[in-house]
């Protein structure tokens, strides 16, 4: 989405004279409140589904429709950026809200998998460091953009090392895995948070500012969920 093509020097329309930490600010409360509501859909989703034996063994019983669900979660994380300028806001809403439902459908197993405190506990330390990560990356002065271009590479090799680990099921690579994804997407908030204050100081038209609020929600949304379950595979107490 090119948000760069937006003249900077002349008062935007929809922010009026308000100075641009009110316009960053008003952006970015609309990006926090829909990544809530998306964190919230996806739970609703998870403990509904993991409460209904019928529609867990669905899901989880049924290789094409689990595999069907993970390609059309893939498909979307590409496609709502790419096409974010062709799409209307209320498109761009719904299709991340659906997104919302289909990853909270697909965490449903770690009801299965590990005790509902430990689930609880991860949930709150990880809530607890994104948060502090996403405040330095509003706060900082420091240009992030060398870590996060790294990161971003790092993130492709965590994927294909992910990948390989499906075949090879070596535990001490998926330690490895798992404590990389930490890092990565630990730092990766605090860039997308920069990226996003960034974007909002600018002149943004109504539509291009709130499609930037849904893209910023679902970047931050995909930090959170990851780094939440690469965190659940160091304190996440098994039920086994």
């Amino acid at each position: 989405m090119n948000f760069q093509n937006q003249n900077p020097t002349t008062p935007p329309p929809f922010y009026g004279q308000r100075s641009i930490t009110d316009q960053t600010n008003a952006v970015l409360k609309r990006v926090y409140v829909r990544m809530f509501l998306g964190l919230l859909i996806s739970a609703f989703c998870a403990v509904g589904v993991a409460s209904s034996p019928v529609a867990y063994n669905f899901i989880f019983g049924n290789q094409l429709v689990y595999w069907g669900m993970f390609i059309a979660m893939l498909v979307m994380a590409f496609t709502i950026p790419a096409r974010i300028n062709k799409m209307s806001t209320g498109t761009c809403l719904m299709l991340f809200a659906l997104f919302s439902a289909l990853m909270g459908c697909s965490l449903a197993s770690i009801f299965v998998v590990y005790k509902l405190d430990s689930i609880a506990s991860t949930f709150f330390i990880t809530a607890g460091l994104f948060g502090v990560m996403s405040i330095y990356g509003y706060f900082t002065k420091s240009d992030l953009s060398k870590m996060g271009t790294f990161l971003s590479m790092a993130l492709i090799g965590l994927v294909i090392a992910s990948v390989v680990n499906i075949f090879l099921a070596s535990s001490t690579l998926g330690w490895i895995v798992s404590f990389a994804g930490v890092i990565i997407f630990t730092g990766l908030t605090a860039w997308d948070t920069q990226q996003i204050k960034q974007l909002a100081a600018l002149n943004l038209e109504p539509s291009m500012a709130d499609k930037l609020a849904t893209i910023g929600a679902l970047n931050l949304y995909l930090d959170f969920i990851n780094l939440f379950l690469f965190l659940l595979r160091f304190l996440g107490g098994s039920r086994d």
